[in-house]
């Protein structure tokens, strides 16, 4: 792994990696930038190609690094005919191109769909997660188990420096709205649930189906067969025989939701969601005549996730704490992104996302391609990062989304970097996203596969 990659993660556990300032962390993240460029070279393909390419043979300076980011596009730049032919083979030979270990162990003999791989890549060790394909086909992302369980504690421990929720609070878990299942979301609810919930008080599993990763391929790849002409009656046919009973599944999932959340309106909850979908289960608390009143007031909720498109009022955040009786004090919100593994908690005296001593914030000019200055003050740029705790791919990685970053210290005390609670996406901004490296990524992974 490397001493200084070891010596940064060693904050995790301690909760002391929003202490120190990214000036006073350079020398020890260069150093250990190098190590992980230096242990990963020879061992994933696209990083190869991109240090080639650059003529970066060692990561001496942030600069140097900005040229081996890998667009978040890299992730999605396997042929969609590897899925709509069922061509598994090429589809693990692609995953391979940007693993950090060999994939031509897993086992395609029983494979017959998408979730089939990803279990078949995960006896291999090799525990594929994806996003959520909202803006087109999902992100497939490998980790290794060591991202596991290093996702898994680093969330807890997030959880505890962002708000006054504490493990062992033995809290009744509340939560609504359609997540994923995916290797990473399990290692991380899990560990969340087993370090705050009530286990006496745990609701029912849902009755819905999952929401998997297969399900999703196969959504997007019906929605973009039905928007070019391609689509078989057949399948559009099934494709709206599944959005109707995804739909059914959860309309009854928020009346569930909003019967345990009354029945358990005097516990202290732990309510778990995004803002879309608890924006609809406060109207339906609403709806029945209740409101703040008559919950809890050491409510502790965690929020993730941006709205998704989801349409809410301008003042959907304040109806939540409203209708939960929820206090700044017991809140946890969070900004992350499927491609990195590390959270960085929202601080509650200045309202900014805290970024920790082993995740690198690199804000780029808007094509991805310049180092913006990460002296002090604050710079409004594209949002790019190193994760030094990545074992099964490349760390770093460059996102669509426009942040506004400071590297002075924060009005919390905190002396970490700090992103304003204003993040969006290019894509929202300019109806477009153009990553200057883009095209000449997925060109060099589709001659790889």
């Amino acid at each position: 792994m490397g001493e200084n990659v070891e010596r940064l993660l060693t904050h995790m556990p301690l909760r002391t990696g929003f202490d120190v300032s990214a000036l006073d962390l350079r020398e020890t993240q260069i150093a250990a930038l190098n190590e992980r460029f230096q242990s990963a070279v020879d061992r994933i393909k696209l990083l190869r190609l991109r240090a080639d390419e650059a003529g970066i043979t060692e990561i001496r300076s942030l600069e140097d690094v900005v040229p081996l980011l890998l667009p978040h596009t890299a992730y999605k730049s396997y042929p969609e005919s590897f899925l709509a032919d069922k061509r598994w083979d090429r589809l693990t030979r692609w995953l391979g191109t940007v693993s950090a270990y060999p994939t031509d162990t897993v086992d395609l003999s029983e494979v017959a769909d998408m979730d089939d791989w990803v279990n078949a890549c995960g006896d291999a060790g090799h525990f594929v997660s994806c996003s959520s394909g909202t803006t087109g086909k999902p992100a497939v992302l490998n980790a290794s188990r060591a991202d596991l369980d290093f996702a898994a504690r680093e969330g807890v421990e997030a959880v505890q420096w962002g708000s006054a929720i504490r493990a062992g609070d033995k809290r009744t878990v509340a939560s609504f709205g359609a997540t994923a299942h995916s290797p990473r979301n399990t290692a991380t609810g899990t560990a969340l649930i087993g370090a705050f919930a009530d286990f006496s008080k745990l609701a029912p599993p849902s009755d819905a189906a999952p929401i998997t990763v297969g399900s999703i391929s196969r959504m997007i790849a019906l929605r973009k067969a039905m928007a070019d002409g391609s689509a078989l009656p057949e399948e559009i046919a099934e494709y709206e025989r599944e959005s109707a009973q995804r739909q059914a599944a959860l309309d009854s999932a928020l009346g569930r939701a909003t019967d345990d959340i009354l029945a358990r309106r005097g516990d202290r909850l732990m309510i778990m969601a995004m803002w879309g979908p608890l924006y609809q289960l406060a109207a339906e608390v609403r709806s029945r005549g209740f409101s703040g009143k008559d919950f809890n007031p050491e409510n502790g909720v965690f929020l993730g996730g941006g709205l998704k498109r989801a349409q809410v009022p301008a003042d959907y955040k304040e109806f939540i704490y409203e209708t939960f009786n929820l206090s700044p004090t017991y809140t946890y919100q969070m900004y992350g992104m499927q491609e990195i593994q590390t959270s960085m908690p929202r601080c509650q005296a200045g309202g900014r996302y805290h970024v920790p001593a082993w995740l690198v914030c690199l804000p780029l000019d808007k094509e991805g391609s310049t180092l913006l200055p990460v002296d002090q003050g604050e710079v409004q740029g594209r949002a790019a990062f190193f994760d030094l705790s990545m074992d099964g791919r490349w760390g770093g990685v460059i996102s669509g989304d426009q942040i506004e970053v400071d590297f002075s210290p924060c009005a919390c005390g905190a002396a970490s970097p700090s992103i304003r609670d204003s993040i969006v996406r290019y894509a929202d901004l300019e109806g477009d996203d153009k990553i200057g490296c883009a095209g000449t990524v997925d060109a060099y992974v589709r001659g790889l596969t």
